[in-house]
Order: structure tokens, then C-alpha cells, then sequence
């Protein structure tokens, strides 16, 4: 899971156009969203999470986090503001603590047992800014200062803030203000001159110096290609250079065998890759890189460690070692000066042994734990992680399976004895592991400890306690916003009244506005009798200065009211006289946000009566009714409109009597009406008032007696069983059944009787 981190400048200095009309921030914003969409072009960025730190005081400088989402994140990218100081180095402090936050709870630095490249949390920070002159509260520095003390416990583990899997990239923005000849040539983008290049060279990173927006993108698109999962090594030639060999294979003995000079190859600082698993998606690995000491049972604690392994290399040939089912761990160079001169060597079958100074109990080198290889097909270089010292272990397991048959003798028990001594502690346990899968899991006693010292280990387990807490406590104070201050107030260390207290202080004040005759002998404009300096209100919106020949003639003497009232007030709220259109306007993104209003409200008073049942919150409709408990069937739903008032003729003296129907009923549920005299008409319960009242509101229609004696016997039988179905089921199955029966009654109508016509 790739931690994409971008560490935006907020300072005031992004506030500044560029050609293309835009702010630098508002550049900065653009530039991290297209980063997302080509980002989001690779499906492994699935797993991404991306984070949002800003030049703000800790610890308000953490806008998005651990916890926050994707629509946060976008949320506060869209609300930054530039107004601050350019304090580089402690942004990148906060940076890196945030990614340092859960490192010591999950144990992925594995400190005094050897480093492991599969326990990796790969991690890139993307800085943007403008690369001005880095400032701070105490003054103007001239170089890039990290504050050594951090909040975060285990830091002193660490010599450097960063960690072998982190890598820092910055983007300084030189775009001019004016519009500059398209002249450009596409190619390498150089990098910048500022104070953050170093940094991002010392974490395996680079800067770039962007001039114009094509070379902006093109930046963006070299940066997705850095996304890649793997840890920053330091490889360091050790001995002599190898000799060169020429065309034919053969060493050219007329070349000197050592060169005197330092080569680019010697001292490389480049990345090498940690694939992970295609299955799991999870980086697997059985040997770690060996620590650059030996561990001590009695020492009570662990020598700080550098951020990225020192790995020497012999240029010394020799031919790889691997043996049946003895795991081992291949990792594939980032292309560098090393990799591009082993392979123009063109010896794929030979390898160079790596070694970590001071990782053995008496040699100064070390011994062996792996080795530089190039690939068979000749297009990179990978490192072979081995266990230590494998030169020496690999025959004796060899013996022990092809010649002693895993029944090893009393020599051979000796030589492996021999070699555990001189094999770190911690190489254990992953040599248990793999004697287990080969087949031989006993050969190991189980008494063997890991060579850290019992203060040690509680030592650990404290800071792992401390981590916890320190990451729970930055998580909750993550999207919090700064305290907006008042105003700087400014004392007065003199005992003199100012000018304002003079007794001429209208005669200075003419002689400044040059109406009367200006006497600076009387004045002294350092005295002053102690002010406050307003700082900027943001929800104030100041008008901005006119000319006075655009206000119209009409507007003069409303205009100068305002002015009048703007310079005399007193307070730092509203500017009184605007116009009453202005006092209550409101940005149209913001006209639904009515919980934000309700904050500002004061607190409302209690009830008189405590018994009395609170009101329900009915913002915009204040008859809203709560249908949450409510049980509506939807085929009774009310029937609403003209279709329940039917017209009466006046004529009729039955007229005040109508049929009352509560729902909307089909017209096939309608009983057909006869007059009285049919033998047909059965009436059950009501008067001859209701009656009339009937037919009156429905006419009768004649039809044939069949037919209606159906309609009756159907409409009983399915009236009776209502109460089991939905009345919409009901209603469509009755319409079909009588859709039926009037085709069967319409067919044997037209059938020819027997008396022909």
C-alpha cells in the first residue's frame, strides 16, 4: 500500500500570478489532482492513501491523515490559503512523523534484528513550493534546518527523521509572471537550486525546477513512474577495481587494473525494488540485511542506526552458490552508474559479494551475507540476500543431505556449531525456518535466544506503548483549526503622551494634510501612547478604494457619509453605512450550510416548563410531520382532487345525499345498477333514500342477465377473501377474470340463433 504524501506551500509568497493567470497555490492544487487521475491510470493504485500536510504550526499543519478519506483529503485541498511563513523544516518534520506514527506499533523497523527489506511501508513525498528564501518567526535562514526534537517516541533510534523506504520529490515552481517565448526544448527537467534539492538527493529522491506548464506535466508523469515499492541502499565499492575485460573475453592488461580516481559506480544511492507477491499482494522474504553491529547481551541499549544500510561490494569474481530448496531472497537494482557498468561487463554467470562493515563478532568487513548479479538476459542487475556468511553454511548443509543422508556426524556437528558462533543472533529464527522446509528441524536447540538484552526488549515494548498513545492523540487533532487572534498589542515604554493628546493636534493635522504650515520641529512621530495592530479578518470583506470621478453626482453626499463613518469608527466589526444588499449576501455554495448558522446562535434558554415536550427541528417547512411511524398500505393511499366531488343536478330533491367512498376504486369494482322492478337487483341494508341516491350517481346500464349474475357471483367470492392479498393484486386479477367474461358473453351474443332474421 503506497503512502502518497504532498506537502503543499501555504506561505504568502504562493499568492504570487503566473502567466497563466493563476496563483502558484492555485498551480499546486492542479498539479495534485492531475498527479491523481494519471496515478489512477495504474490498477495497483487501488491500495493508495494519500495525505495532505501544509506549511501551518503544528499541529494544524496535518490536514489530512491515517484516518482521513478521500473526500476529505479533496475537501481540504480545496480550502487551503496562502498567509504564512515559508518554515520548510519543520513542515517536513511533521511529514515525516506522520509516516513515522505506527512504525514502532507494528515493529516494522525491526531494530536490532537486522533489517528486512519485505517489511516495507513504501512512501514518497511530494513537495511544492515556490523556492523562495526560507523564513521563520526568529528571522531569515540561509539553510534547510530539520528540528532535531520530535514529539515521536523512538526517534533517537533513527540518526535521520526519514526512513529507507520514504523518499522525498519537489517541485519548485519558477513559472514567470509574464508570458515567455514557446522555445522550450522537451527533455530532462534539471533540478532546482534551492535549499530542498539536498534533502531529496540524501533520500534517494530529486527536485525539479518547472518553468511552464508542459514541463509541469511532465513532471507529474516522471513522478508516477517513481511510485514503486522498495528500499533506498547505500552500495559502496570495497578493494581494488576489477579488471577490465575486452571483446574477446579477455583481461586488456595494456589498461592500469586500479584506477586512482573515484568513479561514478564506486558510491551509489539508488532504490532496489521489492515486488510484491502476485497472490497475496504482499512482499515475502525470509533473510534481513545484516545491522552494522553486533548485538550485546549486556548492553542496556541499541546504538543508534543510520536510515539507509551501507552495502560494500568486492569486485572480486566468483561463481553464485545456491543449493536445492534453501530459500533466498532476489531484489532487482534501480537503473544507476553501477548497474549500467556491471552489465557492460557482460559476465552474467560471475558475482560480487556484499558485506555490511562491523556486522561480525571480530572482522572489520563482515562477512558475506549475499551478492551482486546481472540477469542471464542482460538487462539489470539484481542482489542475491543469502544467509550470512553462506559460503561457509551451504556445503555443510549440502553434506548433511547428499552425503550424510540428515544423519550427521560428530565432524559435521562441530563445523555447524563453529559456524553458529560466528553467525549473528537474530539469522535464528529465518534459519529455522528454512532448515524446517528443507527437511532438518531439528538441527537448531531451541535455547537460542536473539542476543538483545532484557532492558532492551522492555525498552522497545515501552516506546511501542508510547507510539500508541502519541498516534491516537495526533489522529484526534488532525483537521483542527487554528485560534484566529485578535490583534498584536504593542506597549508603550514611553511616558509621554502621543500627538493625538496634544493640544495643537489639529494644527500638526493641517500641517500634514498641507493646510496649514508644517512644523516638525514640535513633532515626533516615535512616541505613541500604545496601539493594537488589527490582523486580517477573513469574514470581513473591506471595500476597496474608487476613484472619486467614478461615484455619480447622485451618490456624492451618500458616499461621503459612508466615508465619514468608516474613518470615525471605533470597532473592527462591520463597516457601517453599506448597503443593506451587502450586509445579507451570501456566496450561493454556502446559502444551504444552516448548520454552521445554528453554531453562531446563542445557547437557547430553558423551557418554563421541563415536562413540556421538546419542538421538533422543522427548518424550511415549518408543517413537516414525522412519518418515520407511520403505516400507509399503497392501495390506500388517500384519493385527493376532483375525482371525489361529484357534480349533483340541482333537480334532484336527493341531491344533499352522495355515495362516500374513502379510496380510489376501479370502475369494474363498481356495482352496475338496474331499476328496482328487475328480478336481478338485490339490495341488502339500505333504505330507499340511499338507494335513489345510487342510482342517481350511477345511471344504469342494461346488459344481459347472465352476465350480470356472473358479475355478482365474482365479485362475492373474491370481496370475501380481501383480507389474505394485496387489494392491488386483487383488483388486477378481477379485472382480467371479468375481461374474460365479458369475451365469452360477446361471443355467444354474436352467435345466429335459430330464427333467421
Amino acid at each position: 500500500m503506497p503512502i502518497l504524501l504532498f506537502l503543499l506551500d501555504t506561505s504568502a509568497s504562493m499568492n504570487q500570478r503566473t502567466y497563466l493567470g493563476t496563483t502558484y497555490l492555485d498551480v499546486a492544487k492542479g498539479a495534485v489532482e492531475v498527479f491523481m487521475k494519471l496515478r489512477a491510470r495504474d490498477p495497483a493504485s487501488r491500495g493508495d492513501r494519500y495525505m495532505l500536510v501544509t506549511f501551518d504550526d503544528p499541529p494544524y499543519g496535518v490536514k489530512a491523515g491515517w484516518k482521513e478519506n478521500h473526500a476529505t483529503f479533496m475537501c481540504e485541498l480545496k480550502n487551503l490559503q496562502a498567509s504564512g511563513l515559508t518554515t520548510l523544516g519543520h513542515a517536513l518534520r511533521t511529514a515525516f512523523d506522520l509516516l513515522n506514527l505506527n512504525r514502532l506499533v507494528s515493529g516494522i523497523d525491526n531494530y536490532g534484528q537486522g533489517r528486512n527489506p519485505f517489511f516495507l511501508e513504501p512512501s514518497v513525498i511530494i513537495t511544492i513550493t515556490d523556492g523562495n528564501k526560507l523564513t521563520h518567526s526568529s528571522g531569515v535562514p540561509d539553510e534547510l534546518h530539520l528540528p532535531l526534537n520530535s514529539p515521536l517516541a523512538g526517534s533517537e533510534l533513527t540518526k535521520e527523521p526519514f526512513r529507507w523506504d520514504q523518499r522525498l520529490f519537489a517541485l519548485v515552481l519558477r513559472l514567470p509572471g509574464a508570458a515567455t517565448p514557446d522555445n522550450e526544448q522537451l527533455g530532462s527537467v534539471p533540478t532546482d537550486e534551492s535549499a530542498i534539492t539536498q534533502m531529496c538527493e540524501v533520500t534517494g529522491g530529486r527536485s525539479y525546477c518547472v518553468r511552464t506548464q508542459r514541463m509541469l506535466n511532465q513532471c507529474l508523469e516522471s513522478l508516477v513512474q517513481k511510485v514503486q515499492s522498495g528500499v533506498v541502499i547505500n552500495f559502496e565499492k570495497t578493494g581494488p577495481d576489477p579488471p577490465l575485460v575486452g571483446e574477446d573475453s579477455s583481461v586488456e592488461l595494456s589498461r592500469p587494473v586500479s584506477s586512482f580516481g573515484s568513479q561514478p559506480w564506486h558510491s551509489c544511492h539508488k532504490l532496489i525494488y521489492v515486488r510484491p507477491n502476485p497472490k497475496t499482494g504482499v512482499p515475502v522474504g525470509h533473510w534481513p540485511i545484516p545491522e552494522s553491529f553486533w548485538p550485546d547481551q549486556n548492553s542496556p541499549t541499541l546504538p543508534p542506526r543510520t536510515a539507509h544500510p551501507v552495502v560494500r561490494f568486492s569486485c572480486v569474481d566468483c561463481e553464485p552458490m545456491v543449493i536445492d530448496k534453501l530459500p533466498f531472497d532476489k531484489y532487482e537494482l534501480e537503473p544507476s552508474p553501477l548497474t549500467q557498468f556491471v552489465l557492460e561487463r557482460k559476465s552474467p554467470h560471475m558475482c560480487w559479494q556484499v558485506f555490511v562493515s562491523s556486522s561480525a563478532k571480530q572482522n572489520d568487513l563482515g562477512q558475506p551475507f549475499g551478492y551482486l548479479k546481472a540477469s542471464t538476459t542482460l538487462t539489470c542487475v539484481n542482489l542475491f540476500v543469502m544467509p550470512y556468511n553462506y559460503p561457509v553454511l551451504l556445503p555443510l548443509l549440502d553434506d548433511l543431505f547428499k552425503v550424510h543422508k540428515l544423519k550427521s556426524n560428530l565432524k559435521w556437528r562441530q563445523a555447524f556449531e563453529m559456524y553458529l558462533k560466528t553467525m549473528p543472533p537474530y539469522y535464528l529464527l529465518p534459519l529455522k525456518k528454512a532448515l524446517r522446509m528443507m527437511g532438518a528441524p531439528n538441527l537448531i536447540a531451541e535455547t537460542l535466544d536473539c542476543g538483545l538484552s532484557y532492558s532492551v526488549i522492555s525498552y522497545l515494548k515501552k516506546l511501542s506503548q508510547q507510539a500508541k498513545m502519541e498516534s491516537d492523540r495526533l489522529i484526534v487533532s488532525v483537521g483542527k483549526k487554528a485560534p484566529q487572534e485578535t490583534g498584536i498589542k504593542v506597549k508603550n515604554h514611553s511616558n509621554s503622551l502621543s500627538l493625538a493628546h496634544r493640544r495643537d493636534f489639529k494644527q500638526l493635522l493641517q500641517g500634514i494634510t498641507g493646510e496649514g504650515p508644517l512644523r516638525l520641529v514640535d513633532m515626533n512621530f516615535k512616541e505613541f501612547a500604545g496601539f493594537q495592530i488589527a490582523l486580517l479578518n477573513k469574514d470581513v470583506k473591506p471595500q476597496a478604494y474608487r476613484n472619486a470621478y467614478d461615484i455619480p453626482r447622485r451618490n456624492l453626499l451618500d458616499q461621503l457619509t459612508r466615508m465619514r463613518s468608516n474613518l470615525l469608527r471605533t470597532s473592527q466589526k462591520l463597516i457601517r453605512g453599506q448597503d443593506e444588499d451587502y450586509l445579507h449576501s451570501i456566496p450561493v455554495a454556502q446559502m444551504g450550510n444552516y448548520q454552521e448558522y445554528l453554531k453562531m446562535m446563542p445557547s437557547p434558554l430553558r423551557e418554563i416548563d421541563p415536562d413540556q415536550p421538546k419542538r421538533l427541528h422543522t427548518f424550511g417547512n415549518p408543517f413537516k410531520q414525522d412519518k418515520k411511524g407511520m403505516m400507509i398500505d399503497e392501495a390506500d393511499e388517500f384519493v385527493a382532487g376532483p375525482q371525489n366531488k361529484k357534480r349533483v343536478s340541482s333537480g334532484d330533491p336527493n341531491s344533499g345525499v352522495t355515495m362516500k367512498r374513502r379510496r380510489s376504486m376501479s370502475p369494474l369494482l363498481r356495482r352496475p345498477q338496474t331499476p328496482p322492478g328487475s328480478p336481478n337487483h338485490v339490495v341488502v341494508g339500505k333504505s330507499p333514500a340511499g338507494v335513489q341516491g345510487q342510482q342517481n350517481l350511477l345511471k344504469p346500464i342494461p346488459q344481459h342477465k347472465g352476465k350480470n349474475l356472473e358479475h355478482e357471483i365474482l365479485l362475492s367470492n373474491v370481496l370475501c377473501h380481501s383480507h389474505r392479498f394485496k387489494k392491488r393484486v386483487l383488483i388486477q386479477q378481477l379485472e382480467i377474470a371479468l375481461a374474460k367474461v365479458d369475451e365469452k358473453h360477446t361471443a355467444s351474443s354474436q352467435l345466429p340463433n335459430d330464427h333467421g332474421s
